[in-house]
């Protein structure tokens, strides 16, 4: 059997909703196509939740997708309520699946978009930032969340985006960031991109803060290529490029890692809208063409996008995208599946046909890294609970107690400098950070110095450790320090 005849193993999961009948058209379309495939069976979702699986999947499922190394998945409907992890975010972390892509290219004049001209594709850190999903309710009045920023992963995550743009023919990566704000942790995810984008000096890049970015990418998207992005402005912002292109149930979405990957439609599992015929199954078939690229069948997802693209041309659409005028005929779930399948041979008229790199390796290796910087411990944050603090009042009591060479140079309240010299407009909340510095600091004086603030009647509820890397300050000042 050459490589071209070879079939490959991939893990379906049918879902929730919409969900089986959205897969059973896809897997009709890409089989009828030609697809190598060998398809595993698995529940997950909403059943596997009611059954007290806080995961949303069975232990025995993990065992399917790290044989197959390839999970096809339509969407579920995760239970309300607390409790009940997120099945995604599950899946992408615990496998490894660290690059998000989601392409969005409009399909003008036959589904309705304000930008004719728009081709893009978003790749999006996958397995940190925000959803990390570390949070404490410190206070009655104050919970955090936690933003992790790594080097490693923002060197992975820039790094596909430049192999997979010189592999597409892509000619510009974009950075979007909020380092203006976040200098350390978006600042990490910017100067790494800069540092591997002169490795690829074939591919034009640029940066953008993400709030002024978000608005040209709403207003004007032909500017953009390929744009890398952290988690969670990822996440945001593709759904946006999703709707901007004509709908978010056209955008299908791939979830790469070095050993498992899933792909899937962006959009969720939409049960009032179950069992009724009526859904685009677009979104998910979208999906699947990025898996048969993914597992080197490229030649039949080209044959499939060239199908759905002639039968978008003809007119042929779900309730979703119809529109008087414009579509020949509303056609429903299964009759759009067939619509593609007698177009199979086909490429459109008017839009442009698909095509697929075929047999394009991406250089996804790790480089190593240089000589790690000087770390040296200077300093410690130690949070308080205090409802009624007084800024002087708190200063006064924590430099009674305070330890030699640990001074009191700041008092912090959300991140605000409140003493010394603090604004009398500034408002208080219940959770207040004290900050400490010295040379040299240890664990041992972080620990003295909570035992001396707890016995001086402080409430401490959380210590983040001040250094410096290489002389370089590794810690925000305080708003107003």
């Amino acid at each position: 059997m050459t490589a071209q005849e070879k079939r490959v193993p991939i893990t379906v999961a049918d879902g929730d909703g919409i969900g089986p009948e959205i897969m059973d058209a896809t897997l009709r379309i890409i089989t009828a196509a030609g697809a190598r495939i060998d398809i595993e069976k698995i529940e997950i979702g909403e059943a596997v939740y009611k059954r007290g699986l806080d995961s949303g999947i069975e232990p025995s499922s993990w065992e399917s997708l790290r044989r197959t190394q390839v999970f096809l998945k339509a969407p579920i409907t995760t239970p309300q309520g607390g409790g009940f992890k997120s099945l995604n975010v599950t899946v992408r972390k615990t496998l490894g699946m660290y690059a998000n892509v989601r392409p969005c290219a409009s399909l003008h004049p036959f589904v309705s978009t304000k930008h004719p001209k728009m081709n893009i594709v978003i790749v999006r850190e996958n397995e940190e930032d925000v959803y990390g999903g570390i949070e404490h309710r410190q206070t009655n009045q104050v919970a955090q969340c936690l933003k992790l920023i790594s080097r490693p992963a923002s060197k992975r995550i820039v790094r596909y985006a430049f192999e997979y743009a010189r592999a597409n023919k892509r000619k510009k990566v974009t950075c979007f960031t909020k380092d203006n704000i976040m200098k350390i942790t978006d600042g990490l995810f910017h100067r790494t991109f800069e540092e591997i984008a002169l490795e690829y000096p074939d591919i034009e890049h640029e940066h953008w803060i993400v709030d002024i970015g978000a608005a040209k990418l709403a207003d004007t998207p032909e500017a953009f290529d390929v744009i890398v992005m952290p988690n969670l402005y990822g996440d945001i912002l593709s759904d946006v490029a999703a709707q901007i292109t004509g709908s978010v149930g056209l955008a299908g979405s791939a979830n790469i890692g070095d050993h498992c990957s899933m792909f899937e439609a962006i959009h969720g599992s939409a049960p009032r809208r179950a069992g009724q015929n009526l859904a685009n199954p677009s979104g998910l078939l979208h999906g699947a063409l990025l898996m048969l690229v993914h597992i080197g069948q490229g030649d039949v997802a080209e044959r499939v996008h060239n199908a759905w693209l002639s039968t978008i041309e003809d007119g042929l659409h779900t309730y979703d995208i119809y529109k008087d005028g414009v579509s020949k005929e509303k056609v429903g779930t299964r009759e759009f599946a067939d619509a593609v399948i007698a177009r199979l041979g086909r490429e459109p008229h008017v839009l442009p046909p698909a095509r697929y790199a075929v047999g394009v390796e991406m250089d996804l290796s790790i480089r190593p890294g240089g000589e790690p910087p000087k770390k040296e411990h200077v300093g410690v944050d130690i949070f308080i609970d205090q409802r009624n603090g007084n800024p002087d009042e708190i200063a006064a009591r924590a430099k009674s107690v305070a330890t030699d060479g640990a001074k009191l140079v700041v008092i912090a309240n959300r991140g605000s400098k409140v003493w010394p010299d603090g604004n009398p407009d500034t408002f208080w909340s219940d959770q207040w950070s004290l900050r400490f510095e010295g040379k040299p600091f240890s664990g041992q004086r972080v620990a003295e110095l909570i035992a001396a603030l707890s016995t001086a009647g402080f409430d401490v509820i959380k210590t983040e450790g001040l250094y410096t890397f290489d002389g370089e300050r590794g810690y925000s000042l305080a708003q107003g320090q």
